[in-house]
C-alpha cells in the first residue's frame, strides 16, 4: 500500500513565523539601522510578546546570525543564478559589478555581511560555513580566469570592496564607482599577469 506523506503542519507554522521575524528584523534594520534592532520593537511589530521571541530565536545575536545566513543565501543564489561569458577578463568584470551592485542594494545587509557593524559579533559556524561558500564561488570564478594565489585574491578582495564602499559612501545614488569598475579589473588582471610578476611567481 502506498504510504501517503504527511506534512508536518507545526513545523511549517514555525518556519514561517521564523520567516516573519526575519522580515521585520530586517526591515527594522533598514530604518533604525542594525544596532537599533530591538527585540521589544521586533515582537511588538509582529503581534507577540518579547519572551515568546524566544521560542524561535535564543537572543538577539542568534537573529543577526540567522540574518547573516540569509544574506549570504541571497548572494550565493545571485552567483548560481548569473549567466558567465566564457572570456576570463569579461567574468570578472561582471563578477565585481554584480559584488559592488548587491552591496549597494541593501545598506543593513552590506554591513552585516561585510563590515563589523555589530560590537563583538562573530557569525556561527554554521552561519560562516554560508559565507566560506560564498568565498569559495568567487575562488572559483577567479580561477576560471587563470589567476591563482592568495596574496592575488587578497588585492582582488582589497579592491573590489573598495569600490563598493567608496560607491556607498560618497554617491549610494549613483554610478561614480560603478563606472570605474572595468577598468580597475583591466588594470589588476593586466598587473596580475604581466611577465614580470609570472617570473617572481616561478
Amino acid at each position: 500500500m502506498l504510504e501517503i506523506p504527511t506534512r508536518d503542519r507545526r513545523a511549517e507554522r514555525r518556519d514561517a513565523v521564523i520567516a516573519e521575524i526575519l522580515d521585520v528584523a530586517w526591515e527594522i534594520a533598514r530604518t533604525e539601522g542594525l544596532a537599533g534592532l530591538s527585540l521589544r520593537d521586533l515582537a511588538a511589530k509582529i503581534g507577540m510578546r518579547p519572551p515568546s521571541l524566544y521560542w524561535y530565536f535564543e537572543s538577539k545575536r542568534a537573529i543577526y546570525d540567522a540574518m547573516f545566513v540569509q544574506g549570504n543565501q541571497q548572494l550565493l543564489a545571485r552567483l548560481s543564478e548569473q549567466e558567465w561569458p566564457d572570456d576570463p577578463r569579461a567574468a570578472l568584470r561582471l563578477c565585481a559589478r554584480l559584488f559592488v551592485e548587491f552591496s549597494m542594494e541593501d545598506l543593513p545587509r552590506y554591513q552585516l555581511l561585510f563590515l563589523r557593524t555589530i560590537p563583538n559579533f562573530e557569525p556561527s559556524a554554521h552561519a560562516y560555513a554560508v559565507a566560506m561558500q560564498v568565498y569559495e564561488q568567487m575562488r572559483d570564478r577567479f580561477a576560471g580566469a587563470g589567476l591563482v594565489g592568495s596574496a592575488a585574491f587578497d588585492i582582488w578582495t582589497a579592491l573590489v570592496s573598495g569600490l563598493s564602499a567608496q560607491q556607498i559612501a560618497n554617491d549610494p545614488d549613483g554610478d561614480r564607482w560603478l563606472r570605474l569598475i572595468d577598468e580597475v579589473v583591466d588594470m589588476y588582471v593586466d598587473h596580475i599577469t604581466a611577465p614580470s610578476r609570472q617570473r617572481k611567481r616561478t
